[in-house]
C-alpha cells in the first residue's frame, strides 16, 4: 500500500477511534486516538499492515498525561504516532504487550516514571528507579517533589 492509501484505510477503519489526525509532513504522521482504543489500532497496524513498533513516550500535561506511541512503515518510509490523552487522575490504559512484546520496557519506564497503570502488564516492576524510592512518588509528573532532602540530583532523576 501506498502511504495515502494506508492513512486511508486507518481513517475508514477506525473512524470511531480517531478524534485528529495531523499530517505533519510526507514523513510523519500524529493520530489521536480514543484510550480504549489503542490495543486494536496497534495490534491492526502492527500485525495486519506490518509496522514496526519504534517507541513510546509519556508526558505529563495539565489536563492530562499523553502517550505517543510510534510506529514505522519501512516500505513507504512513514511514522505514525498515535496519541493518546488520559485525563487525571484516572491513568490507566490498556497494555500493548499482548501485542508485541516489545512494548515491555516501555510500558514499565512510563509507568515507573509517570505513573500509568498498563492494564494486563505482565510485569509492572521497577526498571530504572532505586529499590528504595517511594511507591507513588513519579518523577516526570509535574507535581513532583524532592523526597529525599539528602540526595543531590543533578544529573537527571
Amino acid at each position: 500500500m501506498r502511504r495515502q492509501e494506508v492513512l486511508k484505510d486507518i481513517k475508514e477503519r477506525f473512524k470511531e477511534d480517531i478524534i485528529d489526525v495531523f499530517d505533519k509532513s510526507s514523513k510523519r504522521v500524529y493520530i489521536e486516538i480514543k484510550p480504549e482504543s489503542i490495543r486494536k489500532v496497534a495490534k491492526y497496524i502492527f500485525k495486519d499492515l506490518g509496522a514496526r513498533f519504534n517507541i513510546a513516550s509519556g508526558m505529563d500535561g495539565r489536563e492530562d498525561m499523553e502517550i505517543l506511541y510510534h510506529f514505522i512503515l519501512e516500505d513507504i518510509n512513514l511514522l505514525i504516532s498515535f496519541r493518546v490523552k488520559l485525563e487525571k487522575p484516572k491513568l490507566e490504559i490498556d497494555s500493548l504487550v499482548p501485542v508485541f512484546e516489545a512494548a515491555n520496557w516501555i510500558e514499565r519506564e512510563i509507568h515507573e516514571l509517570l505513573g500509568i497503570n498498563f492494564k494486563g502488564h505482565p510485569d509492572l516492576r521497577k526498571l530504572l528507579l532505586a529499590d528504595d524510592w517511594p511507591k507513588d512518588v513519579y518523577p516526570l509528573r509535574r507535581d513532583y517533589k524532592e523526597w529525599d532532602k539528602k540526595a543531590i540530583r543533578d544529573r537527571g532523576v
